[in-house]
């Protein structure tokens, strides 16, 4: 310091010359350090495989696919965003800056495409890698340093914004990232968990995303990026990289091991698409569509965070041996506060084709004090044993077989009408739709299939007279798919039936599987249409009487995807039906369905739930202040605990104190319903309220059917 003091202006201005070279030194191994760190992970590139199956690709979309759309520069521009979409959904790694260097690929990827060259998917991807490896330390230094967040102030978080915009500054994108993770942090501690346990648990869930991201391989690239091109036909349209392709095979395997879920990756999380009807995830009981798993633990062993996996990484920690038990962390998709997971424990099990069977069940019900014995037969999937039918096995097992055996069961136990339930059926064979159409319809059409080249079949028939002829109604919810749609349209367009519940999910297409040079393509190739001309596609089954959806239209279904293929009609087929004299019973039997629900505590309940739940999804904004966080939970859960209390006044049953004392008797009674004396329904009602529902209507509708209408009609002056 003295030597310095002493310097001549001279030696000053010699000494800030050598204070700001070395700055710029320290500046310089800094960035080189940082450069180094991410140069030594190689730039990931297309292989010689990868572009011989991406010709071919180009060329089976161009020729095979239904829609057939040309690959131009409209559709270039398209997939230059919903790639960029797909990697950053919510515009929280790239920069504006590099969405403006990107946009000279906007009209020249189809020409790229087309000569199988992959080199600008690859340039974005390492972009992209680079940017969430930086960010992601820059998140784990955040919280070693012990980030010191202030819980008190007013700040919020938009979780999923409408207007989503790239950030224009990397100060904009900092910001955007400490309320994210200042969220994550809060969530923990409304948890119950203490600071250093917290911010320990999200330092290795970044390092355990960053692993994640280290493994991304070529085919890993190539898959995304293909994807993102073959979904811009329609969703259903989808690459099986060979790594994939294995994992679909299994998935479709009956004898696999595993917890019985479809899932997907969603953003950073796996959401649950479907839970396969009759596998252990079914026979638990907890985990449903919407649910996002963040967590999978083996047995007694520590849960391992699994937000920002890899799906097939995902998969592989929730499948297992027969008999071994899987924990999943899990963020309910409705019905529950954000902030709060729930543990569920399955035991792995093959998913059975018994399992999947036919099952029925007599209920009793009625209006205007006349009881009615009502068979309801739940058909969870559209199955047929393949092997034991291409064998001629006189024994095999199929839907259509067993529900004729139980419709002859029924039979002898004489009820009144029959209810075919079909909520949550997903499909299967179509075989096996028509077939089961059959047992309820007279000789005709079931379902029209227009292919690629326009060609029409119609060869799908039902062809022997009706095994049951008797009043019947079909229960459809958002989660009837494909070949449930088909049966219920079928049931509609004959006149055969009424159809109750909520619009069917609407997936009316076909898809075939085509072999590619490395993997292979799903493309689909034909559409179903109703005989009556409509398809199902995009618009699903309409119902004749509509109930309250606990599912969510908005986001699940045909409807809510993204290049989903449009709703159409060709010409409808004349038949024999009976449609005149059930429309004329629709009016009475929706005003009968009004007027109950007005009155049902059980239905009213269930209304009113979904109605709190719908308003609760429509904030996307959460707030970053503790004691509103906890203000907001506890107002949802009193929310709720009035309207509960509210349906158990109605019923004569004492209301809960508090929210501890319902969540209390939920554990220990899950029904919710007192003990006192037995129901003299077979099987009590009290928890399915749109089943006992649908059984009015159809009650209504025999009484309807049988003296048209006058008792109904002067019980109502």
């Amino acid at each position: 310091m003295v030597f310095f003091a002493k310097l001549s202006d001279l030696g000053r201005r010699t000494q800030e010359l050598y204070l700001m070279k070395s700055v710029n030194y320290i500046v310089f191994l800094i960035l080189f350090v940082v450069s180094q760190a991410l140069a030594d992970i190689e730039p990931l590139t297309a292989t010689r495989g990868q572009t011989k199956t991406t010709v071919g690709m180009v060329e089976m979309l161009g020729t095979k696919h239904y829609s057939s759309q040309p690959l131009n520069d409209e559709l270039s521009g398209e997939l230059l965003d919903n790639y960029l979409d797909t990697l950053d959904p919510w515009r929280s790694y790239f920069l504006a800056e590099d969405i403006e260097a990107f946009n000279r690929w906007r009209t020249s990827l189809d020409d790229s495409l087309k000569r199988g060259e992959l080199g600008p998917a690859f340039e974005i991807f390492n972009v992209y890698r680079n940017r969430v490896l930086d960010r992601l330390n820059s998140n784990i230094a955040l919280l070693k340093n012990g980030p010191e967040f202030d819980f008190t102030i007013d700040e919020s978080y938009t979780v999923d914004p409408e207007d989503k915009a790239w950030q224009k500054s990397k100060a904009a994108l900092d910001d955007l990232w400490r309320r994210r993770v200042k969220d994550s942090y809060l969530r923990l501690k409304l948890a119950g968990k203490e600071d250093d346990e917290i911010a320990g648990q999200l330092i290795k869930r970044y390092r355990n995303q960053v692993k994640q991201l280290e493994k991304r391989d070529a085919e890993d690239v190539f898959q995304v990026f293909m994807n993102t091109y073959t979904t811009l036909y329609d969703p259903h349209t989808n690459y099986f990289s060979p790594r994939q392709l294995e994992n679909f095979n299994i998935s479709m395997s009956l004898s696999l091991e595993g917890i019985g879920a479809v899932l997907q990756a969603e953003d950073e999380y796996t959401q649950v698409v479907r839970v396969v009807p009759g596998g252990p995830a079914d026979k638990q009981g907890e985990l449903e569509p919407q649910d996002k798993i963040i967590g999978v633990g083996e047995g007694d062993e520590a849960i391992r965070d699994v937000i920002g996996w890899r799906l097939d990484d995902v998969v592989d920690l929730i499948r297992g041996e027969k008999g071994t038990t899987v924990r999943l962390e899990v963020l309910p998709g409705r019905g529950e506060p954000s902030d709060t997971s729930k543990l569920i424990s399955i035991v792995r099990d093959e998913v059975k084709l018994e399992e999947q069977a036919a099952q029925s069940r007599v209920i009793e019900l009625g209006t205007e004090g006349e009881r009615h014995r009502l068979g309801v037969i739940d058909i969870p999937a559209f199955y047929l044993d393949f092997e034991a039918y291409r064998n001629r096995d006189p024994d095999y097992k199929s839907t259509t077989r067993d529900v004729a055996r139980i419709l002859g069961e029924l039979k002898n136990e004489n009820v009144d009408g029959i209810i075919i339930d079909l909520r949550n059926n997903g499909g299967g064979s179509l075989h096996e739709a028509t077939t089961l159409t059959d047992l309820f319809v007279q000789p005709g059409p079931v379902v029209q299939i227009r292919h690629t080249n326009q060609t029409i079949s119609r060869e799908y028939r039902s062809r022997t007279e009706p095994a049951y002829e008797g009043p019947l109604l079909v229960l459809i919810n958002r989660l009837s798919a494909s070949a449930s749609e088909i049966f219920a349209a079928a049931i509609q367009d004959y006149g055969r039936g009424l159809v109750v519940g909520t619009r069917s999910f609407g997936k009316g297409t076909v898809q075939v599987l085509a072999p590619l040079p490395e993997g292979q393509l799903k493309l689909t190739e034909s559409k179903f249409y109703r005989i009556s001309g409509g398809s199902t596609q995009h618009r699903g089954v309409l119902p004749d009487i509509s109930l309250p959806s606990i599912y969510d239209i908005e986001e699940i279904g045909e409807s809510s995807q993204e290049h989903a293929l449009p709703w159409d009609e060709i010409h409808g087929i004349p038949v024999n039906d009976d449609k005149t004299s059930r429309d004329s019973l629709v009016p009475l039997l929706k005003s009968r369905h009004a007027e109950r629900a007005a009155r049902d505590p059980d239905f009213i309940f269930l209304k009113e739930k979904l109605a709190l739940f719908e308003k609760q999804r429509e904030d996307n904004r959460v707030s970053l202040n503790l004691d509103e966080r906890k203000r907001e939970k506890a107002e949802s859960e009193r929310a709720l605990l009035v309207l509960e209390n509210k349906r158990r006044a109605a019923k004569g049953l004492q209301p809960y104190a508090s929210v501890e004392a319902w969540e209390e008797a939920q554990d220990t009674n899950p029904s919710g319903e007192e003990a006192g004396e037995p129901s003299s329904d077979p099987v009590s009602l009290d928890d399915d309220p749109l089943l006992k529902e649908a059984g009015l209507i159809l009650a209504d509708t025999i009484d309807l059917s049988r003296d048209g209408g006058a008792r109904l009609v002067q019980s109502r002056q």
